[in-house]
């Protein structure tokens, strides 16, 4: 990022783009495997894209329109980071279906083309064709656009059909307004999965060669048999233990025969290259038995090489045909002769065929069993073996049900999960208020698609992109009616969601694009509650929008006079009396946004005036979640998010997650991300304790005396400070940050002066 404090407008630099560009191509160039190989040249790909858009000025990162040429609601492709490469989601080459669709049509295989075919009369009735029947995918937000014109003109809203026709003829050329075809329309929302069959199949199905595997397969099966058969060999030569002292009859014979099969196992058989290496026993036998067979004395150096290579073989498993070497080689033939990952990937993959696949399964045990009777014939993978966890965790992944039941099944692991399969259940409920069918189910696809639109990195306090603001979303806007039923229904799919996260995954921050539905539920509710996205340290701008301070307003009516905040020292009458600062402040000339400076000022007072770097810009934003509670106070109130399991038990869910995140950090040789993760789970921790009534805070702390004794010592040494301070807090005390104002310390993520919990690990450590 260019510029300082002073800058009237913040500019991002090139740094951290080239530095992305080459680890794609270094990665391209050197993993060992294809399809990381692949994924890496993409994304070099879109980092030299990127960073090619900057320097001829045909892209301005950091604003709602990054392309020049792309109005804002065009969703662009975007690379890890939020910044957009210059090309549209919905462009690039025909796909398969737009393809197919040209031939079919007799149409030129042209955007223009086709787009013109859909505004036909056979065009626009193969489109309400797919709006009554519902057999359509809207990828990206875009391929809702004519289906909507289509809608509109039967609703004889000829005008407004018109008027998103305008805005959409100038991109026609580019890019994809138009549907794809599906077999079947999208299944019940109330059941998710990560996901579809056809997915998880295709996933299986290219399951890579593990080469280490059968490298080691190949020597078991193929050059450890051939090493005993040469070893046996030589065994014929030796007399009182000395090898090569005679040469019985046929045995030249015999030995050239050896070599020639040699040549043939090392042409057919590449993989392991041991037997190749001059120093190794096998290649030692080997080049001996070509000097013999040639007819020549072997010199005193080879036959010392040979007799000690023999001895070592020999000593080590035993004469071959022993009781103890067969035993051995027994067991490796058996190891050797188990199906490969990749031929038991191919058999689930198969078994996966047989199901509809667009959509996911209620049951995925019949594909993950063990291989059975019936299918050992036509695979040659005995009956009885098991599948891989492995490739059981892939098929997993298809796994249909009701999101809670997902999440309590492991089948969604983490916070990130839940928020990419939120949307189809958010999708429906937010659009029940339109009353037709079909365009329900048309608002619901462009919502799911919109939801997949990765977010761009903004400066000047600009904001995303709204599906509100979508030319086609828009244009059927009037159309949506806004009741009780629906306003009901969406609120209480917001609790049900903040309770699934909070009992999932409690000890970890909500991310954004989770923020993103909920916020759109909360609209839909008509529930006006302010909830934050986590801000990027390396691009804070120094100051924080209206809703900020909304938000730590609204955590003072939940938690003053709390634990908690005692324990960050918050004075929540004073952010009560704040005001917010009118638009413009701070000299953001691109934005709206109202700022909170007294709130800005109050977080970096609280940080202690940091100043210079990223770690800086964490520190302010760390005291602006810890005022704000990062949306665990709106969760509560106004939405009423009220776990089943109890604050109690959430509160002990984030003291284990502090303990585990603890136990690693000695180990790491930076340890400063994971004190970050341990501090986010310390104080969600506090927060669900602060709920609690007084006997049960009694309760949790004499808990965590019991749950540290059962820890690794190294886990009690770096969890004490924090717990003395936390116990301090309890009986009344306070405790300040760097431990000078009472017993223990506070436990924050942040710092530019080094970490108490870094030190204290480096001496565990060492």
């Amino acid at each position: 990022m260019n510029g300082n404090e002073d800058d009237t407008e913040v500019r991002v630099g090139t740094g951290y783009i080239t530095h992305q560009l080459a680890k794609a191509l270094e990665t391209a160039a050197s993993h060992e495997d294809a399809a990381a190989r692949k994924r890496a040249e993409e994304r070099g790909r879109k980092w030299h894209d990127v960073l090619a858009g900057m320097l001829d000025g045909t892209l301005a990162i950091g604003t709602r329109t990054p392309v020049t040429d792309l109005p804002e609601w065009v969703t662009p492709e975007v690379a890890h980071g939020g910044f957009a490469t210059g090309r549209a989601s919905a462009g690039g080459p025909l796909l398969p279906h737009e393809t197919e669709l040209a031939r079919r049509t007799g149409v030129p295989a042209e955007r223009g083309a086709l787009f013109a075919y859909h505004l036909s009369e056979p065009g626009l009735a193969e489109l309400n064709t797919l709006l009554d029947s519902g057999h359509y995918r809207v990828e990206a937000p875009e391929e809702a656009a004519l289906l909507t014109v289509a809608w509109l003109l039967r609703a004889g809203a000829r005008s407004r059909a018109l008027t998103l026709l305008e805005t959409l003829a100038p991109f026609s050329d580019r890019l994809r307004f138009a549907p794809r075809p599906a077999d079947a329309p999208e299944t019940d929302s109330a059941v998710v999965y990560r996901e579809t069959v056809g997915e998880v199949r295709s996933t299986v199905a290219a399951r890579p060669e593990n080469t280490r595997v059968e490298a080691m397969r190949e020597t078991l099966t193929v050059w450890n048999p051939f090493a005993d058969e040469i070893l046996s060999h030589w065994l014929e030569t030796a007399e009182n233990g000395r090898v090569a002292a005679r040469t019985p009859e046929g045995w030249q014979e015999r030995g050239a025969s050896l070599l020639e099969r040699y040549e043939t196992l090392a042409e057919q058989h590449t993989r392991c290259t041991k037997h190749r290496r001059p120093k190794e026993n096998i290649a030692i036998l080997r080049a001996a038995l070509a000097e013999a067979v040639a007819g020549r004395t072997l010199p005193p150096r080879q036959r010392g090489l040979l007799q000690h290579a023999v001895d070592s073989m020999v000593r080590r498993r035993g004469q071959p045909g022993s009781r103890a070497h067969s035993a051995l080689r027994a067991r490796q033939s058996a190891d050797g002769a188990r199906p490969s990952h990749r031929e038991l990937a191919r058999l689930v993959a198969g078994r996966l065929s047989g199901l509809p696949q667009q959509e996911g399964t209620p049951d995925t045990s019949p594909f993950v069993c063990p291989v059975t009777a019936d299918e050992e014939p036509g695979t040659g993978v005995p009956a009885g073996t098991e599948i891989p966890e492995a490739i059981q965790r892939v098929v997993g992944r298809a796994l249909s049900g009701p999101i809670d039941v997902l999440v309590e099944r492991g089948t969604i692991p983490s916070a990130e999960v839940l928020a990419a399969l939120v949307p189809r259940i958010a999708a429906t409920t937010t659009t029940a208020a339109y009353p037709d069918e079909a365009l329900s189910t048309l608002m619901a696809a462009t919502y799911r698609a919109f939801r997949n639109r990765r977010s761009l990195l903004l400066l000047n306090l600009e904001h995303q992109v709204r599906i509100g603001e979508l030319p086609w979303v828009r244009a059927v806007a009037d159309y949506r009616e806004d009741n009780d039923e629906a306003r009901e229904h969406a609120r209480a799919t917001l609790v049900r969601i903040g309770e699934i996260a909070l009992s999932g995954f409690p000890a970890t921050a909500l991310p954004n694009p989770l923020i993103s539905e909920l916020t759109a539920l909360a609209r839909a509710a008509r529930i006006d509650v302010p909830l934050l996205e986590e801000l990027a340290a390396d691009i804070f701008m120094g100051t924080f929008s209206a809703k900020f301070l909304k938000a730590a307003k609204l955590a003072a009516h939940v938690l003053d006079g709390t634990l908690y905040a005692r324990y960050y020292g918050i004075d929540y009458p004073a952010i009560l009396a704040m005001s917010a600062e009118a638009p413009g402040s701070r000299d953001l000339p691109r934005s709206n946004a109202r700022t909170a400076e007294s709130f800005a000022d109050l977080c970096r007072a609280r940080a202690g005036h940091p100043r210079g770097n990223v770690a800086a810009n964490g520190m302010v934003i760390e005291q602006a979640q810890i005022l704000t509670t990062h949306n665990l106070a709106a969760l509560v109130h106004p939405i009423g998010v009220s776990p089943n399991a109890g604050w109690p038990r959430l509160a002990r869910h984030c003291f284990g997650a502090v303990c585990r995140i603890a136990e690693r950090v000695p180990d790491l040789r930076d340890p400063l991300n994971a004190i970050k993760d341990a501090a986010y789970a310390w104080r969600h921790m506090l927060f669900y304790l602060s709920l609690c009534d007084p006997g049960a805070q009694e309760s949790f702390l004499a808990w965590t005396d019991e749950e540290v004794r059962d820890q690794p010592a190294r886990v009690a040494a770096l969890l004490a400070p924090a717990l003395a301070g936390l116990r301090h807090v309890a009986a009344g005390g306070h405790v300040g940050s760097d431990g000078t104002d009472g017993p223990g310390r506070r436990l924050l993520g942040w710092s530019t002066t080094g970490h108490w919990m870094r030190d204290l690990s480096m001496s565990l450590g060492a």
